[in-house]
């Protein structure tokens, strides 16, 4: 059957409470048995249902981590490291000493080439690989270039065929969640042994999950319409839909619904102060200084020092702000305070970038990747992130990661930055009044081809995908934080892959879109 009207919402909650202590009933049947537990925590992540066994899976992985297990099939051991590290857990890249011949290299021989499903799993725990792990480079090699060729000669069947394409594209650590969701969704079913009550269980939770986020959706578009209408600024973008899915990106269960609405703001207010400084920044310098000079201030009477056609945007982030504060407990109002301050230093980078282009300044690669990185916006996200949820995860130890951190959060500007800055240069969507991007700032200093600093920027940013990876295992005390925070890091690829810019131009990704908010899966 299809969900309609004629399903109550009421009965799909009862039918989903009931299915969920049936899947916790597979959990104590596979107590005892590592191998079944994986598979189930890998399935159960995999149709993004894991927000409703968290105990479950944290006492799962807590023995698998902690249990010998010698298995001799690829799939099983690069399934358990691929789990582990994914949690924050330490796994040795030997585990895969097992597969490899006498030279230290993924040995043919051990029909590790006709093994698909085991090469898939390899490829994706491999991406886990942090700073100082070639073998880990290679084991990417070896899967690549396997897959690539099972792909080309159509060996493969569905579901596992659009599985390996789709891991070729973007591989499994560095997905949008929720977007590969939806695509397993419609595959899982087809998978041999696959688990009905499971699959239920996930239709059910995704399409309660998406009356939710539409209704939001609806709300904040609302709340778009009044205040750009309000501010009545020509330069500003309708991108509300795209920041709501940054914020989606982050966390898209119901009882975070407040923080997911606050975010999203935070993310508009960004996008709004960057288009402010980009467009103005190479005719009105002076314009952009007093904007700045003003968000400093932060206050009532500073409007006084913004050009008037842009003090209803000024007057816009200072109501925001209050709003914010007032709507939080008062045990997280410093969490807005940290975000105000964070906004006030990235409107000082906006500035400096705007400087640069307003004297044509050509930085170094350095220069431009140190300010560059700065101006995402990263760090006020990081404090904003934290905001609404619980008292559990904003630890004071979360809050000092998030205050002096140098990995996670710089790794996801950089890694936003590179990739945007590549897809801006293939479109030719570099405006004048934009700083000079990382791509040219390579060709202009190393004086080589596009080309060539496109590759050499894309192994950059596979650098900070290693740090990523790190920070995962250096931060388990606050790790739900910092797993949030690596959220966005996995959605950037959804905006800024194949040189498309699907944040600026939407339409690019409003398939997806329409997928996650508008499309319910069928029963």
């Amino acid at each position: 059957m299809h969900v309609s009207k004629q399903i109550s919402e009421e009965w799909m909650r009862e039918r989903a409470n009931k299915l969920k202590e049936d899947v916790r009933g597979l959990f104590i049947m596979a107590s005892n048995d590592i191998l079944e537990r994986m598979n189930l925590v890998d399935t159960i992540q995999h149709l993004g249902i894991d927000h409703l066994f968290q105990e479950e899976i944290d006492s799962a992985l807590k023995d698998i981590h902690e249990n010998d297990f010698a298995s001799s099939k690829l799939h099983e051991v690069a399934l358990r490291f691929r789990l582990l590290r994914e949690h924050g857990f330490w796994v040795s890249p030997d585990v895969f000493n097992k597969f490899k011949g006498d030279h230290g290299t993924f040995n043919k021989e051990l029909s590790l080439a006709d093994d698909p499903r085991g090469l898939l799993s390899l490829y994706n725990a491999a991406h886990l690989f942090i700073h100082g792990e070639p073998e880990l480079e290679e084991a990417i090699s070896f899967a690549r270039h396997h897959l690539e060729s099972m792909n080309r000669h159509n060996i493969l069947k569905a579901p596992l065929a659009d599985q390996v394409r789709r891991a070729l594209h973007l591989p499994l650590p560095r997905t949008h969640k929720r977007v590969e969701m939806v695509s397993y969704m419609f595959e899982y079913g087809r998978e041999d042994g696959h688990n009905p009550v499971i699959l239920e269980l996930a239709t059910l939770d995704f399409n309660l999950l998406q009356r939710v986020h539409l209704k939001e959706l609806k709300e904040i578009s609302r709340w778009w319409k009044d205040v750009s209408g309000y501010m009545g600024l020509n330069h500003i973008r309708d991108r509300v839909i795209e920041c709501y899915t940054w914020s989606y990106a982050v966390y898209h269960e119901e009882e975070f619904s407040f923080a997911r609405m606050l975010f999203a703001k935070i993310v508009v207010i960004i996008a709004l102060l960057d288009d402010t400084y980009d467009v103005h920044g190479y005719t009105s310098i002076q314009e952009c200084r007093m904007l700045n000079a003003a968000i400093q201030g932060w206050d009532d009477s500073a409007v006084l020092l913004v050009p008037e056609y842009l003090r209803k945007f000024y007057e816009f982030i200072l109501s925001c702000f209050r709003e914010f504060e007032d709507q939080v407990p008062s045990n997280q109002k410093y969490l807005i305070a940290f975000s105000k301050t964070e906004l006030q230093r990235l409107s000082s980078y906006y500035l400096e970038g705007a400087e640069w282009s307003h004297r044509k300044h050509m930085p170094s690669f350095s220069e431009q990747v140190a300010l560059a990185t700065m101006t995402t916006g990263t760090r006020p996200l990081a404090a904003g992130l934290m905001v609404g949820m619980s008292e559990s995860m904003t630890t004071k130890q979360a809050y000092e990661w998030a205050v002096n951190s140098t990995d996670a959060i710089i790794s996801c500007g950089k890694t936003g930055r590179f990739m945007n800055d590549i897809a801006g240069f293939k479109l030719g969507s570099q405006n004048k009044a934009d700083m000079p991007c990382s791509v040219e700032s390579y060709i202009n200093e190393h004086k080589v081809t596009a080309d060539v600093a496109i590759a050499k920027i894309n192994e950059l940013v596979e650098d900070e995908w290693k740090t990523t990876n790190q920070a995962r295992i250096d931060h388990r005390d606050v790790l739900p934080v910092v797993q949030r925070l690596i959220n966005i890091t996995m959605a950037i690829p959804l905006y800024y892959s194949d040189g498309i810019d699907g944040f600026t131009f939407g339409e690019g990704i409003q398939e997806v879109l329409e997928k996650l908010y508008v499309k319910p899966i069928p029963l």
